[in-house]
């Protein structure tokens, strides 16, 4: 037991340092060298990329965009894909929007305090260049497995295109052995457990028939590839942002009157250089060191910029221009955190929730407090409303990963046909995570999705100026 205990610590600790400032320096850093370096284009054309994401149709108006398009075609006649950009960007969305954008976003803005929320935004606003750069090159260098199915990611990158080949070869198989286990961990078993808790808690639902459902559907749906997870996604990725916007947004505006302090509240907290407490945060203690370190890690959580699984969903792509589908990809990080985290930042400050104490005398945090914030508008249906977005988010979170996971293990193996082994696993894997305690696996998935980053942040710094060229070709839209 000791020795268990010890294993325990220990992991935490790794987690904790892998998690520490060097990574998140390194992927702020990133972010604001490739921004940059491509003269702001993802900020500028942001707006742009939106439109295209929700299905505007391609501008072929310029000439320069005529030129750009048509060289591509010439020299990658092999890259049409299998979904579209927009099944693309909502696979994406799928495996990101999970129970951090509800249970991350309270944990952010407790023990980094209200202004965390304010350095989760700002730090997503840079990961709008990570995610269109690990995009884009995703897209660019992707090509046909055996099967003739297009598959890319940062792996086939590296492998592909880093300037030292041996070492590519080593950084992409390391990437998409932490990919693999990424996606049992923190991809699927961290999500089932989060389902199964508050079906038990809300509904006394047990864990073992929760369990059985989450791995039956999703068998279901990961045995018919991509295709299938894709027309999944694209109709409960809008469905559950929906339904859970609205009743967040019900929330902020019947304590509309405390929106101004919430916001003034959030902002002061965000780069005060001493403690401060009382106000609308109730009993919270944070200075802007703290809000700054949890809101970044909480932001990178929650979007997953500079970890480059998003990159293995875009390369499914259909797209002939790998900076479109790259600016598509990007919005994933804007409505992600910009969007979805906002609200849930803004539910917490204004309904005065925030700050208040659990029965043992400690602030509450996690899903307990999203409950409270809620109660505060639906009374006891507000329990119910945050179990179900948690199991909406935590599940579409589950069936986006088994895609991107499946593509690092199919790296690993060379062949595709095994992939059929990975699929039943992850299913089988799904019902682990749901009845079994997971302190530990959530640990070490969390250091398996911050070392995912490592070889991809060195893939984007090794090939930057060829991002920012094509970047910049492509210019202002």
């Amino acid at each position: 037991m000791i020795r268990a205990e010890a294993v325990n610590n220990l992991i935490r600790q790794i987690d904790d340092w892998i998690w520490g400032p060097v990574l998140l320096t390194l992927l702020l850093g990133t972010g604001i060298f490739l921004m940059v370096n491509m003269d702001f284009l993802p900020l500028r054309n942001l707006g742009w990329a939106l439109k295209c994401a929700l299905g505007a149709k391609e501008d072929n108006s310029g000439k320069h965009e005529k030129k750009h398009k048509t060289k591509f075609k010439t020299e990658h006649k092999t890259k049409e894909g299998e979904i579209s950009p927009f099944s693309s960007l909502m696979t994406e969305l799928a495996a990101t929007i999970g129970t951090g954008n509800i249970v991350g976003v309270a944990t952010a803005m407790v023990l980094g305090g209200p202004g965390a929320l304010v350095w989760m935004i700002l730090s997503s606003l840079i990961g709008l260049s990570t995610k269109l750069s690990e995009s884009l090159l995703s897209v660019k260098y992707r090509t046909r497995n055996e099967k003739g199915e297009p598959v890319g990611g940062p792996m086939y990158t590296l492998a592909k295109a880093f300037p030292i080949k041996g070492l590519g070869q080593i950084l992409g198989k390391a990437f998409a052995l932490f990919a693999v286990f990424a996606s049992f961990g923190m991809g699927n078993m961290t999500q089932s457990n989060s389902i199964a808790s508050v079906m038990e808690e809300t509904f006394q639902v047990s864990r073992p028939l929760t369990g059985l459902v989450i791995t039956l559907i999703t068998i279901l749906v990961v045995l018919g590839g991509i295709s299938a997870i894709s027309k999944v996604t694209r109709v409960m990725v809008p469905a559950m942002a929906i339904f859970y916007i609205l009743g967040s947004l019900s929330v902020i505006l019947l304590h509309w009157e405390n929106i101004p302090g919430g916001l003034w509240m959030i902002l002061t907290m965000a780069f005060s250089p001493r403690a401060v407490a009382g106000g609308a945060g109730g009993h919270l203690v944070a200075n802007g060191l703290q809000a700054f370190r949890w809101g970044v890690s909480r932001g990178v959580f929650s979007n997953e910029a500079g970890l480059g699984a998003a990159g293995i969903s875009a390369a499914a792509a259909e797209t002939d221009d790998p900076v479109r589908q790259g600016y598509i990809s990007m919005t994933g990080v804007f409505l992600d955190t910009v969007v979805i985290c906002t609200i849930t930042g803004l539910v917490l400050a204004c309904s005065g929730a925030l700050g208040k104490l659990d029965e043992s005398g400690k602030p509450l945090t996690g899903t307990g407090l999203t409950v409270e914030a809620f109660a505060t508008t639906f009374g006891d249906m507000g329990e119910v409303l945050v179990s179900i977005g948690i199991s909406l988010f935590a599940l579409a979170t589950i069936i986006g990963w088994a895609y991107q996971g499946e593509k690092a293990f199919e790296f690993l193996v060379k062949k595709p046909q095994f992939c059929i082994i990975y699929r039943f696993l992850y299913g089988f894997v799904s019902f682990i995570g749901a009845v079994c305690a997971l302190d530990v696996v959530w640990d070490f998935s969390d250091i398996c999705n911050g070392l995912m980053a490592v070889p991809n942040l060195i893939c984007l710094l090794a090939l930057s100026g060829e991002v920012c060229r094509e970047v910049r070709r492509y210019g202002k839209r």
